[in-house]
């Protein structure tokens, strides 16, 4: 069986409301909005990634694209524990962030990011940004099946 849009779930992990909503236009402009699944802080996206509480019946996610700058615990927290669980160590990470620090930069890709992505602070510049990425991981690159 292989991934479709359709059966494509984004986990987006971001705390700003703007970018919640640019990046969910982008997802609607693409007819991809059923994909989406947001959640607001470090916290909560690990309890969706173990299907926790409130997230018992989540689909498991094809990608995540995660902000490092998060309240509870930070991305990079989420990443490196994403990394180090052999049932999610294969999701596709994209750091997508507003720090374009080099340090910030090497410790994603060292902690096991697939992409870092800095936002730009213009909106038409982030929603080009998105739409790439939606239209990259989304419809060309394939992704691994998470049967669990």
């Amino acid at each position: 069986m292989s991934l479709t849009l359709s059966t494509s779930s984004v986990l987006v992990v971001e705390d700003d409301p703007g970018d919640q909503l640019l990046i969910r236009e982008v997802f609607e402009e693409h007819n991809a909005a059923d994909a989406l699944t947001i959640v607001e802080d470090g916290v909560a996206a690990i309890a969706y990634l173990h299907r926790e509480g409130e997230y018992a019946h989540a689909r498991r996610p094809t990608l995540m694209l995660l902000d490092l700058n998060l309240p509870k615990q930070s991305g990079r927290e989420v990443l490196e524990q994403v990394r180090s669980e052999s049932d999610l160590r294969a999701l596709p990470v994209v750091v997508l962030t507003t720090s374009d620090e080099e340090v910030d930069v090497v410790r994603a890709y060292a902690a096991g990011a697939n992409a870092y992505v800095t936002k730009p602070l213009n909106w038409d510049d982030f929603t080009t940004k998105v739409r790439k990425l939606e239209e990259f991981y989304l419809r060309t690159a394939r992704l691994p099946l998470h049967r669990s």
